[in-house]
């Protein structure tokens, strides 16, 4: 029996999550629940789980995750404010089933100097593909990871046919129903981005040996490539409730949270090269992650600002992208990296961001 504390419990990942512990309760014993601001979404999760231990915002969250006896922190908080919670899991030595991919992004050292070896499990679907495709080999053994990109809604268009795309366009993810902010950078590919550091800091493989590939079908969730020339791949229909369970049960599965795929049924499974010319942000993103320090808290704190702005119609939709890349460009990051200097430089970035937004 996990007993289990939700961060982001009205969220998609978080009600999914709850999905996963309602039918395991033989598995999972929920024992804390943290919201942004959602209360009274809250409140009836408590009451039908029997939870006394709840909390509103990161910071309350972050207490919540101190004070509650619990082997599994999920968060699935959105955004880097999700760093704080985080930081606490790991430090109490609980098991950290990471769906907030910016606290590890814009932690970064701040994160993996905190955790021991397999106290963070992977809940993105992507990184949970790796992790398990991993246990195919040794360390020593891997030549490369393969992330697969669904493409977005605006796959195969060239950089000329981007650039009068609508807001509205860019939210009709064909495969994932997700926020405003993850559904364009699904677009963009700055999610894409965003994941190739995810991936360098939980596995420790050099950016170079970390590659997408676009696969519109979104069966196989990424792939890792042995020395030997074997390639190992995961794959599943579209459900993050697997990921979520594995997450919260590693190393271990659940029986039954996800419908296998139907092989008696005909189906085909495209792989395209990433177009980098009209996507550009996966090749920055690589940039960043190499640079380390408070450039992807940088990163990901401009691209924040530039998403809200292309959709409040005051850029374009290449205007994204190239506005994340006059901001890391002008960024001079200090030397020590603390959750005062990252505060500091997301604070920088967005008020740079908005300022290169004004003068577009």
């Amino acid at each position: 029996m996990r007993r289990v504390i939700v961060l982001g419990s009205s969220g998609s990942i978080g009600t999914q999550a709850l999905d996963v512990i309602r039918a395991n309760p033989d598995l999972f014993e929920l024992v804390g629940l943290a919201t942004g601001s959602q209360r009274d979404v809250l409140t009836a999760q408590a009451a039908e789980f029997g939870v006394t231990h709840t909390a509103i915002g990161a910071a309350e969250a972050e207490q919540l995750v101190r004070d509650v006896e619990a082997d599994v922190v999920l968060n699935g908080i959105t955004g880097s404010v999700g760093l704080g919670p985080t930081l606490a899991a790991l430090e109490t030595g609980r098991t950290l089933a990471l769906a907030n991919k910016e606290s590890l992004i814009v932690g970064g050292a701040l994160v993996t100097a905190l955790a021991a070896p397999g106290q963070i499990v992977p809940v993105d679907s992507e990184h949970s593909a790796i992790a398990q495709a991993l246990r195919a080999g040794t360390e020593a053994e891997v030549r490369r990871l393969v992330l697969t990109a669904s493409g977005g809604p605006f796959r195969g268009r060239s950089r000329e046919e981007l650039t009068g795309v609508t807001p509205q366009q860019a939210l009709a993810h064909p495969t994932w129903d997700m926020g405003r902010v993850v559904t364009t950078n699904s677009a963009t590919l700055v999610n894409k981005g965003l994941e190739i550091i995810e991936a360098h800091l939980l596995f420790d493989i050099p950016f170079e040996r970390i590659d997408v590939v676009v696969h519109p079908q979104s069966i196989v969730h990424s792939m890792v490539e042995f020395t030997d020339g074997s390639t190992i791949a995961q794959a599943s229909p579209p459900d993050m409730r697997l990921p979520i369970a594995l997450g919260m049960a590693w190393p271990h599965r659940v029986p039954g949270v996800g419908s296998p795929l139907d092989w008696t049924t005909a189906s085909t499974w495209v792989f395209e090269p990433l177009d980098e010319s009209a996507f550009p942000a996966v090749a920055l993103a690589k940039q960043v992650g190499a640079a380390g320090k408070t450039y992807p808290a940088v990163f990901n704190a401009a691209n924040e600002v530039a998403v809200d702005a292309f959709h409040d119609g005051a850029i374009g939709f290449l205007d994204i992208v190239e506005t994340v890349r006059r901001v890391v460009d002008a960024h001079e990051a200090p030397d020590a990296l603390t959750r005062e200097s990252l505060a500091e430089a997301e604070r920088w970035a967005r008020e740079h961001a908005a300022a290169v937004v004004a003068a577009a």
